[in-house]
Protein backbone atom coordinates (compact mmCIF):
# COMPACT_ATOMS: atom_id res chain seq x y z
CA UNK A 1 0.00 0.00 0.00
CA UNK A 2 1.27 3.52 -0.73
CA UNK A 3 2.45 5.52 2.24
CA UNK A 4 1.55 9.15 1.78
CA UNK A 5 0.11 10.50 5.02
CA UNK A 6 1.12 13.90 6.33
CA UNK A 7 0.95 12.33 9.77
CA UNK A 8 1.81 8.64 9.59
CA UNK A 9 2.34 5.89 12.14
CA UNK A 10 5.75 7.30 13.03
CA UNK A 11 4.65 10.87 12.42
CA UNK A 12 6.43 11.04 9.11
CA UNK A 13 5.63 14.52 7.71
CA UNK A 14 9.77 21.52 0.57
CA UNK A 15 10.06 24.67 1.13
CA UNK A 16 10.00 26.62 -2.09
CA UNK A 17 13.42 27.49 -3.42
CA UNK A 18 12.76 31.12 -2.50
CA UNK A 19 12.13 30.19 1.11
CA UNK A 20 14.85 30.29 3.72
CA UNK A 21 14.59 26.98 5.59
CA UNK A 22 14.52 27.21 9.37
CA UNK A 23 17.86 26.98 11.10
CA UNK A 24 18.96 23.41 11.59
CA UNK A 25 19.48 23.01 15.31
CA UNK A 26 20.15 19.77 17.13
CA UNK A 27 19.51 20.34 20.82
CA UNK A 28 22.77 20.24 22.83
CA UNK A 29 21.25 18.39 25.76
CA UNK A 30 18.20 16.16 26.19
CA UNK A 31 14.76 17.40 27.20
CA UNK A 32 12.02 15.50 29.00
CA UNK A 33 8.95 17.72 28.71
CA UNK A 34 5.75 17.07 30.63
CA UNK A 35 2.35 18.67 30.87
CA UNK A 36 2.76 19.80 34.46
CA UNK A 37 1.02 17.70 37.11
CA UNK A 38 0.22 14.00 36.73
CA UNK A 39 3.68 13.21 35.40
CA UNK A 40 3.93 9.66 34.03
CA UNK A 41 6.49 7.40 35.67
CA UNK A 42 8.03 6.80 32.25
CA UNK A 43 9.00 10.47 32.10
CA UNK A 44 10.81 10.38 35.43
CA UNK A 45 12.52 7.14 34.49
CA UNK A 46 13.71 8.67 31.20
CA UNK A 47 14.97 11.77 33.00
CA UNK A 48 16.73 9.66 35.65
CA UNK A 49 18.45 7.58 32.96
CA UNK A 50 19.53 10.62 30.93
CA UNK A 51 20.86 12.34 34.06
CA UNK A 52 23.23 9.43 34.71
CA UNK A 53 21.18 6.81 36.58
CA UNK A 54 22.91 5.91 39.85
CA UNK A 55 25.50 8.64 39.23
CA UNK A 56 22.86 11.32 38.60
CA UNK A 57 23.05 14.58 40.52
CA UNK A 58 19.53 15.96 40.30
CA UNK A 59 18.28 19.40 41.24
CA UNK A 60 14.51 19.92 41.53
CA UNK A 61 13.17 23.46 41.18
CA UNK A 62 9.96 23.60 43.22
CA UNK A 63 8.16 25.47 45.97
CA UNK A 64 7.27 22.44 48.07
CA UNK A 65 9.45 19.76 49.61
CA UNK A 66 6.63 17.33 48.84
CA UNK A 67 7.85 17.26 45.24
CA UNK A 68 10.88 15.29 46.35
CA UNK A 69 8.61 12.46 47.50
CA UNK A 70 7.68 11.91 43.87
CA UNK A 71 11.24 10.65 43.36
CA UNK A 72 10.99 7.93 45.97
CA UNK A 73 12.12 4.70 44.38
CA UNK A 74 14.88 6.30 42.34
CA UNK A 75 18.39 6.16 43.77
CA UNK A 76 20.49 8.93 42.20
CA UNK A 77 23.85 9.97 43.59
CA UNK A 78 22.19 13.06 44.99
CA UNK A 79 18.89 14.93 44.77
CA UNK A 80 17.83 18.18 46.41
CA UNK A 81 15.26 20.92 45.97
CA UNK A 82 15.75 24.64 45.41
CA UNK A 83 13.18 27.39 44.95
CA UNK A 84 15.40 29.72 42.93
CA UNK A 85 18.62 28.13 41.66
CA UNK A 86 21.95 29.90 41.70
CA UNK A 87 25.30 28.96 40.23
CA UNK A 88 26.41 27.02 43.28
CA UNK A 89 23.09 25.16 43.44
CA UNK A 90 23.40 23.52 40.04
CA UNK A 91 27.11 23.74 39.29
CA UNK A 92 27.55 19.96 39.53
CA UNK A 93 24.03 18.97 38.46
CA UNK A 94 23.66 16.39 35.71
CA UNK A 95 19.95 17.15 35.41
CA UNK A 96 17.43 19.79 36.49
CA UNK A 97 13.75 18.98 36.97
CA UNK A 98 11.15 21.77 36.91
CA UNK A 99 8.45 20.90 39.44
CA UNK A 100 5.81 23.24 40.85
CA UNK A 101 8.02 26.31 40.60
CA UNK A 102 6.39 29.72 40.55
CA UNK A 103 6.12 31.32 37.11
CA UNK A 104 7.97 34.45 38.23
CA UNK A 105 10.98 32.34 39.21
CA UNK A 106 11.29 30.82 35.75
CA UNK A 107 10.94 34.23 34.10
CA UNK A 108 13.95 35.57 35.97
CA UNK A 109 16.56 36.29 33.27
CA UNK A 110 19.49 35.20 35.39
CA UNK A 111 17.83 31.86 36.17
CA UNK A 112 16.88 31.33 32.53
CA UNK A 113 20.47 32.01 31.49
CA UNK A 114 21.74 29.60 34.12
CA UNK A 115 19.44 26.79 32.97
CA UNK A 116 20.18 27.38 29.30
CA UNK A 117 23.91 27.29 29.99
CA UNK A 118 23.47 23.98 31.79
CA UNK A 119 21.48 22.61 28.84
CA UNK A 120 24.08 23.88 26.36
CA UNK A 121 26.68 21.83 28.24
CA UNK A 122 24.73 18.68 27.40
CA UNK A 123 22.83 18.20 30.64
CA UNK A 124 19.19 17.13 30.72
CA UNK A 125 16.33 19.47 31.62
CA UNK A 126 12.97 17.96 32.49
CA UNK A 127 9.49 18.55 33.86
CA UNK A 128 7.34 21.58 33.14
CA UNK A 129 10.17 23.17 31.16
CA UNK A 130 8.50 24.20 27.88
CA UNK A 131 8.37 27.80 29.12
CA UNK A 132 12.18 27.98 29.20
CA UNK A 133 12.32 28.42 25.43
CA UNK A 134 14.69 25.52 24.83
CA UNK A 135 12.69 24.22 21.86
CA UNK A 136 13.00 26.79 19.03
CA UNK A 137 10.25 26.85 16.42
CA UNK A 138 7.63 25.33 18.76
CA UNK A 139 4.89 26.88 20.90
CA UNK A 140 2.63 25.45 23.59
CA UNK A 141 -0.47 27.54 22.96
CA UNK A 142 -3.62 25.72 21.90
CA UNK A 143 -3.87 27.51 18.58
CA UNK A 144 -2.48 27.54 15.05
CA UNK A 145 0.40 29.97 14.52
CA UNK A 146 1.81 30.39 11.03
CA UNK A 147 5.39 29.22 10.73
CA UNK A 148 5.46 27.59 14.17
CA UNK A 149 4.67 24.08 15.36
CA UNK A 150 2.09 23.78 18.13
CA UNK A 151 2.85 21.16 20.74
CA UNK A 152 0.41 20.31 23.55
CA UNK A 153 1.67 17.86 26.16
CA UNK A 154 -1.33 16.63 28.11
CA UNK A 155 -1.35 15.27 31.64
CA UNK A 156 -0.05 11.70 31.87
CA UNK A 157 2.01 12.30 28.72
CA UNK A 158 5.55 13.47 28.00
CA UNK A 159 8.10 13.75 25.22
CA UNK A 160 11.79 12.86 25.26
CA UNK A 161 13.96 14.91 22.91
CA UNK A 162 17.53 14.09 21.98
CA UNK A 163 19.28 15.93 19.17
CA UNK A 164 16.48 16.37 16.63
CA UNK A 165 14.42 13.28 17.50
CA UNK A 166 11.33 13.49 19.70
CA UNK A 167 9.65 10.39 21.20
CA UNK A 168 6.26 10.33 22.91
CA UNK A 169 6.01 8.43 26.22
CA UNK A 170 3.47 8.08 29.01
CA UNK A 171 -0.16 7.00 29.17
CA UNK A 172 -1.82 9.77 27.15
CA UNK A 173 -1.43 11.34 23.71
CA UNK A 174 0.14 14.66 22.78
CA UNK A 175 -1.17 17.04 20.11
CA UNK A 176 0.79 18.53 17.23
CA UNK A 177 -0.60 21.43 15.18
CA UNK A 178 0.56 23.04 11.95
CA UNK A 179 -1.30 26.04 10.56
CA UNK A 180 -2.81 26.21 7.10
CA UNK A 181 -0.91 27.85 4.26
CA UNK A 182 0.59 27.36 0.80
CA UNK A 183 -2.57 25.63 -0.37
CA UNK A 184 -2.65 23.15 2.51
CA UNK A 185 -5.26 22.99 5.29
CA UNK A 186 -4.45 23.21 8.97
CA UNK A 187 -3.50 19.82 10.40
CA UNK A 188 -3.63 18.29 13.86
CA UNK A 189 -2.42 14.92 15.04
CA UNK A 190 -2.92 13.12 18.31
CA UNK A 191 0.24 11.09 18.85
CA UNK A 192 0.34 8.22 21.33
CA UNK A 193 3.28 6.73 23.21
CA UNK A 194 5.88 5.29 20.86
CA UNK A 195 5.35 7.89 18.13
CA UNK A 196 8.58 9.32 16.80
CA UNK A 197 9.12 12.74 15.23
CA UNK A 198 11.95 14.65 13.62
CA UNK A 199 11.96 18.21 14.98
CA UNK A 200 13.50 19.74 11.88
CA UNK A 201 11.00 18.07 9.57
CA UNK A 202 8.14 19.49 11.60
CA UNK A 203 9.69 22.94 11.51
CA UNK A 204 10.25 22.72 7.75
CA UNK A 205 6.62 21.70 7.25
CA UNK A 206 5.48 24.74 9.23
CA UNK A 207 7.89 27.03 7.38
CA UNK A 208 6.68 25.69 4.03
CA UNK A 209 3.12 26.73 4.89
CA UNK A 210 4.28 30.24 5.68
CA UNK A 211 5.19 30.72 2.01
CA UNK A 212 2.76 32.28 -0.46
CA UNK A 213 3.54 29.95 -3.36
CA UNK A 214 2.39 26.36 -2.81
CA UNK A 215 4.68 23.40 -3.36
CA UNK A 216 4.23 21.25 -5.26
CA UNK A 217 2.96 23.69 -7.90
CA UNK A 218 -0.31 22.92 -9.67
CA UNK A 219 1.43 23.22 -13.04
CA UNK A 220 5.14 22.36 -12.88
CA UNK A 221 7.47 23.17 -15.74
CA UNK A 222 7.90 20.73 -18.59
CA UNK A 223 10.53 18.01 -17.99
CA UNK A 224 13.19 19.54 -20.20
CA UNK A 225 16.92 19.92 -19.57
CA UNK A 226 17.87 22.82 -21.89
CA UNK A 227 21.61 22.25 -21.60
CA UNK A 228 23.82 19.48 -20.35
CA UNK A 229 22.94 15.92 -19.44
CA UNK A 230 21.49 14.05 -16.48
CA UNK A 231 22.55 10.52 -15.61
CA UNK A 232 20.01 9.21 -13.09
CA UNK A 233 20.79 5.75 -11.72
CA UNK A 234 18.32 3.67 -9.71
CA UNK A 235 20.86 2.46 -7.14
CA UNK A 236 22.17 -1.03 -6.51
CA UNK A 237 25.32 -0.46 -8.53
CA UNK A 238 25.73 0.75 -12.07
CA UNK A 239 27.42 -0.39 -15.28
CA UNK A 240 30.50 0.64 -17.19
CA UNK A 241 28.26 1.62 -20.10
CA UNK A 242 26.33 4.09 -17.96
CA UNK A 243 29.47 5.54 -16.42
CA UNK A 244 31.13 5.83 -19.82
CA UNK A 245 28.28 8.15 -20.83
CA UNK A 246 28.70 10.14 -17.61
CA UNK A 247 32.43 10.60 -18.14
CA UNK A 248 32.01 11.41 -21.83
CA UNK A 249 29.47 14.14 -21.06
CA UNK A 250 31.77 15.50 -18.34
CA UNK A 251 34.53 16.00 -20.89
CA UNK A 252 36.43 12.73 -20.68
CA UNK A 253 38.10 10.62 -18.00
CA UNK A 254 40.50 13.44 -17.07
CA UNK A 255 37.74 16.02 -16.56
CA UNK A 256 37.16 17.31 -13.05
CA UNK A 257 34.39 15.33 -11.34
CA UNK A 258 33.05 16.66 -8.04
CA UNK A 259 31.47 14.03 -5.81
CA UNK A 260 28.87 15.18 -3.27
CA UNK A 261 28.11 12.40 -0.75
CA UNK A 262 25.10 12.23 1.56
CA UNK A 263 27.32 12.14 4.65
CA UNK A 264 30.93 12.96 5.36
CA UNK A 265 31.89 9.35 6.03
CA UNK A 266 30.59 8.31 2.61
CA UNK A 267 32.81 10.79 0.77
CA UNK A 268 35.94 8.64 0.26
CA UNK A 269 33.83 5.65 -0.78
CA UNK A 270 31.86 7.61 -3.35
CA UNK A 271 35.04 9.13 -4.74
CA UNK A 272 36.69 5.74 -5.10
CA UNK A 273 33.54 4.38 -6.73
CA UNK A 274 33.77 6.94 -9.53
CA UNK A 275 37.48 6.28 -10.00
CA UNK A 276 36.83 2.58 -10.53
CA UNK A 277 35.06 3.44 -13.75
CA UNK A 278 38.06 5.32 -15.11
CA UNK A 279 37.81 8.88 -13.77
CA UNK A 280 41.23 10.30 -12.93
CA UNK A 281 40.40 13.74 -11.51
CA UNK A 282 37.88 13.34 -8.70
CA UNK A 283 37.32 15.67 -5.73
CA UNK A 284 34.86 15.44 -2.85
CA UNK A 285 32.71 18.30 -1.60
CA UNK A 286 30.89 18.02 1.71
CA UNK A 287 29.89 20.11 4.70
CA UNK A 288 27.04 20.09 7.19
CA UNK A 289 27.46 23.82 7.79
CA UNK A 290 25.18 25.83 5.50
CA UNK A 291 27.31 28.94 6.06
CA UNK A 292 30.27 27.09 4.59
CA UNK A 293 28.06 25.86 1.74
CA UNK A 294 27.46 29.53 0.88
CA UNK A 295 31.16 30.43 0.98
CA UNK A 296 32.36 30.99 -2.62
CA UNK A 297 35.80 29.56 -1.85
CA UNK A 298 34.37 26.29 -0.53
CA UNK A 299 32.59 25.39 -3.77
CA UNK A 300 35.01 27.06 -6.19
CA UNK A 301 35.86 23.64 -7.63
CA UNK A 302 32.33 23.46 -9.05
CA UNK A 303 33.08 26.41 -11.33
CA UNK A 304 35.66 24.24 -13.10
CA UNK A 305 33.88 20.88 -12.95
CA UNK A 306 32.68 19.01 -15.99
CA UNK A 307 30.50 16.74 -13.91
CA UNK A 308 28.90 16.38 -10.49
CA UNK A 309 28.03 13.05 -8.90
CA UNK A 310 25.55 12.77 -6.03
CA UNK A 311 26.12 9.67 -3.91
CA UNK A 312 23.72 7.20 -2.34
CA UNK A 313 22.31 7.10 1.17
CA UNK A 314 19.43 9.28 2.36
CA UNK A 315 18.48 12.26 0.21
CA UNK A 316 17.32 14.42 3.13
CA UNK A 317 21.00 14.92 3.97
CA UNK A 318 21.45 16.75 0.66
CA UNK A 319 18.51 18.99 1.52
CA UNK A 320 19.75 19.80 5.02
CA UNK A 321 23.24 20.65 3.84
CA UNK A 322 22.79 22.31 0.47
CA UNK A 323 19.22 23.34 -0.35
CA UNK A 324 19.14 26.95 -1.52
CA UNK A 325 22.89 27.43 -1.01
CA UNK A 326 25.62 28.48 -3.42
CA UNK A 327 26.57 24.81 -3.78
CA UNK A 328 23.17 23.99 -5.26
CA UNK A 329 23.30 27.07 -7.50
CA UNK A 330 26.71 26.13 -8.85
CA UNK A 331 25.54 22.58 -9.59
CA UNK A 332 22.85 24.10 -11.80
CA UNK A 333 25.57 26.17 -13.44
CA UNK A 334 27.56 23.01 -14.26
CA UNK A 335 24.51 21.74 -16.11
CA UNK A 336 23.87 25.14 -17.70
CA UNK A 337 27.29 25.25 -19.33
CA UNK A 338 26.83 21.82 -20.87
CA UNK A 339 28.19 19.58 -18.13
CA UNK A 340 26.65 16.50 -16.57
CA UNK A 341 24.88 15.82 -13.28
CA UNK A 342 24.81 12.19 -12.19
CA UNK A 343 23.82 10.24 -9.14
CA UNK A 344 22.55 6.93 -7.82
CA UNK A 345 19.82 6.02 -5.32
CA UNK A 346 19.50 9.15 -3.13
CA UNK A 347 21.55 10.86 -5.84
CA UNK A 348 18.78 9.99 -8.28
CA UNK A 349 15.78 11.31 -6.34
CA UNK A 350 17.52 14.57 -5.43
CA UNK A 351 17.76 15.38 -9.14
CA UNK A 352 14.01 15.56 -9.70
CA UNK A 353 11.76 18.49 -8.84
CA UNK A 354 9.66 16.34 -6.54
CA UNK A 355 11.74 14.21 -4.16
CA UNK A 356 10.02 11.04 -2.86
CA UNK A 357 11.02 9.28 0.38
CA UNK A 358 12.57 12.35 1.98
CA UNK A 359 11.69 11.91 5.63
CA UNK A 360 14.70 11.81 8.01
CA UNK A 361 13.11 9.06 10.11
CA UNK A 362 12.70 6.53 7.31
CA UNK A 363 12.34 5.98 3.59
CA UNK A 364 8.90 4.36 3.50
CA UNK A 365 6.89 7.59 3.27
CA UNK A 366 6.60 8.93 -0.25
CA UNK A 367 5.26 12.42 0.55
CA UNK A 368 7.04 13.95 3.55
CA UNK A 369 6.02 17.59 3.89
CA UNK A 370 9.06 19.73 4.46
CA UNK A 371 11.24 17.29 2.52
CA UNK A 372 9.46 17.09 -0.83
CA UNK A 373 11.51 19.46 -2.96
CA UNK A 374 14.52 18.08 -4.79
CA UNK A 375 17.16 20.18 -6.54
CA UNK A 376 15.03 20.32 -9.69
CA UNK A 377 17.61 19.48 -12.35
CA UNK A 378 14.75 17.50 -13.92
CA UNK A 379 11.59 19.63 -13.56
CA UNK A 380 8.07 18.26 -13.68
CA UNK A 381 9.07 14.79 -12.47
CA UNK A 382 9.17 12.64 -9.36
CA UNK A 383 11.99 10.07 -9.47
CA UNK A 384 12.06 6.96 -7.29
CA UNK A 385 14.84 4.34 -7.18
CA UNK A 386 15.44 0.64 -6.37
CA UNK A 387 12.06 0.47 -8.01
CA UNK A 388 11.24 -3.08 -9.07
CA UNK A 389 13.85 -4.68 -6.81
CA UNK A 390 12.07 -3.26 -3.74
CA UNK A 391 8.54 -3.60 -5.14
CA UNK A 392 7.77 0.11 -5.09
CA UNK A 393 5.20 0.28 -7.90
CA UNK A 394 2.20 0.80 -5.59
CA UNK A 395 4.00 3.59 -3.74
CA UNK A 396 4.37 5.56 -6.97
CA UNK A 397 0.73 4.88 -7.82
CA UNK A 398 -0.27 6.53 -4.57
CA UNK A 399 2.04 9.49 -5.11
CA UNK A 400 0.62 10.08 -8.59
CA UNK A 401 -2.91 10.12 -7.16
CA UNK A 402 -1.81 12.78 -4.71
CA UNK A 403 0.18 14.82 -7.24
CA UNK A 404 -1.12 13.91 -10.74
CA UNK A 405 0.59 16.95 -12.28
CA UNK A 406 3.94 15.13 -12.13
CA UNK A 407 5.41 12.51 -14.39
CA UNK A 408 6.43 9.64 -12.14
CA UNK A 409 9.63 7.77 -12.99
CA UNK A 410 10.62 4.56 -11.23
CA UNK A 411 14.16 3.40 -12.02
CA UNK A 412 15.28 -0.11 -11.15
CA UNK A 413 18.68 -1.08 -9.79
CA UNK A 414 21.76 -1.02 -12.06
CA UNK A 415 19.65 0.95 -14.52
CA UNK A 416 19.64 4.60 -15.54
CA UNK A 417 17.92 7.18 -17.64
CA UNK A 418 20.13 9.52 -19.64
CA UNK A 419 18.27 12.80 -20.05
CA UNK A 420 19.10 15.36 -22.72
CA UNK A 421 16.59 18.00 -23.70
CA UNK A 422 13.18 16.39 -23.27
CA UNK A 423 14.29 12.83 -24.00
CA UNK A 424 15.19 10.03 -21.60
CA UNK A 425 17.07 6.96 -22.81
CA UNK A 426 17.20 3.82 -20.68
CA UNK A 427 20.55 2.10 -20.12
CA UNK A 428 21.66 -0.70 -17.81
CA UNK A 429 20.50 -4.12 -16.74
CA UNK A 430 16.82 -3.75 -15.92
CA UNK A 431 13.92 -1.40 -16.73
CA UNK A 432 12.21 1.90 -15.95
CA UNK A 433 8.53 2.67 -15.28
CA UNK A 434 6.88 5.91 -16.43
CA UNK A 435 3.64 6.99 -14.74
CA UNK A 436 1.28 9.36 -16.57
CA UNK A 437 -2.08 9.88 -14.86
CA UNK A 438 -3.47 11.47 -18.03
CA UNK A 439 -3.47 8.06 -19.68
CA UNK A 440 -5.77 5.19 -18.92
CA UNK A 441 -3.99 2.09 -17.61
CA UNK A 442 -2.93 -0.33 -20.31
CA UNK A 443 -3.66 -3.79 -18.97
CA UNK A 444 -3.01 -4.53 -15.30
CA UNK A 445 -0.52 -1.72 -14.69
CA UNK A 446 -0.82 2.06 -14.52
CA UNK A 447 2.68 2.65 -15.89
CA UNK A 448 4.62 2.11 -19.09
CA UNK A 449 7.81 0.07 -18.99
CA UNK A 450 10.88 0.84 -21.06
CA UNK A 451 13.92 -1.40 -21.41
CA UNK A 452 17.58 -0.64 -22.19
CA UNK A 453 18.16 1.39 -25.36
CA UNK A 454 14.54 2.51 -25.54
CA UNK A 455 13.71 6.21 -25.39
CA UNK A 456 10.87 8.21 -23.84
CA UNK A 457 9.58 11.69 -24.71
CA UNK A 458 9.25 13.35 -21.30
CA UNK A 459 7.16 16.26 -22.61
CA UNK A 460 4.70 14.28 -24.73
CA UNK A 461 4.83 11.46 -22.15
CA UNK A 462 5.16 8.69 -24.65
CA UNK A 463 7.61 6.06 -25.85
CA UNK A 464 9.64 7.14 -28.86
CA UNK A 465 9.26 4.65 -31.67
CA UNK A 466 12.46 3.54 -33.34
Amino acid sequence: MPRLAFFAALAFFAAPASAAPPELVELPGPLVLTGGKDVPKDAKQAFFDLAGKDDAKIVVIADSDAVLKEWDGFKPHSIHMVKAPKDDAIADATGVWIGDARADVLKDKSILKLLRTLHDSGKVIGGDAFQLGLLPGFHSRDEFITGSVGLTINKDSAVVIRGRAMRVIGDAAISIRIAKGAGKPAATQEAKAGSLFDLYQLRRAAANRAEKEPFPPAKPKDPVVPKGTLVIVGGGGTTQEIMDVFLEKAGGKDALIVVIPTTEKDGPGDSGYIKRFGATNVKTLFTKDRKIANDPKFSEMLTKAGGVWFGGGRQWNFVDCFEGTLVEKRCHEVLGRGGVIGGSSAGASIQSEYMPRGHPLGNTVMAAEGYERGFGFLPGCAVDQHFFARKRTDDMTGLMKKYPQYLGIGIDESTAIIVTGGTAQVLGRSKVAFYDTKKKPDGDTDYEVLFPRQKYDLVKRMKIKE
